[in-house]
């Protein structure tokens, strides 16, 4: 579970939820909607909008094994920004697991 803020710190990020998310699903790509809620400090229906908006962006794919969904990113997908398109989601999210014990997978 991430640790809130100081009281003094700026209320802004540098990352974006939908960033948060698929960093989340990319650690670990069967947990839940509600999961991923608390990690990352939003609603789970936060959650299922940005699921859906990375879904029909191609850039995560939902497959239901039993009775759970997990999620599979496609990793070559271009960053959706013009100044990042030269860039792919693997190489955003490389950048940010580099160095995490939890980041194989």
């Amino acid at each position: 579970m991430t640790q809130p803020p100081p009281p003094h710190a700026p209320s802004w990020t540098f990352l974006s939820n939908h960033s948060r998310v698929l960093l989340c699903l990319k650690r670990q790509p069967d947990a839940t909607l509600r999961q991923v809620a608390a990690d990352v400090g939003i609603t789970e229906r936060a959650v299922q909008r940005i699921v859906r908006d990375l879904e029909d962006a191609g850039i995560l794919i939902r497959q239901r094994v039993g009775r759970r969904n997990t999620y599979q990113i496609e990793a070559n997908r271009p960053l959706r920004h013009p100044l990042d398109a030269h860039r792919n989601v693997n190489e955003l999210l490389e950048l940010l697991l580099a160095g995490r014990q939890d980041s194989e997978g």
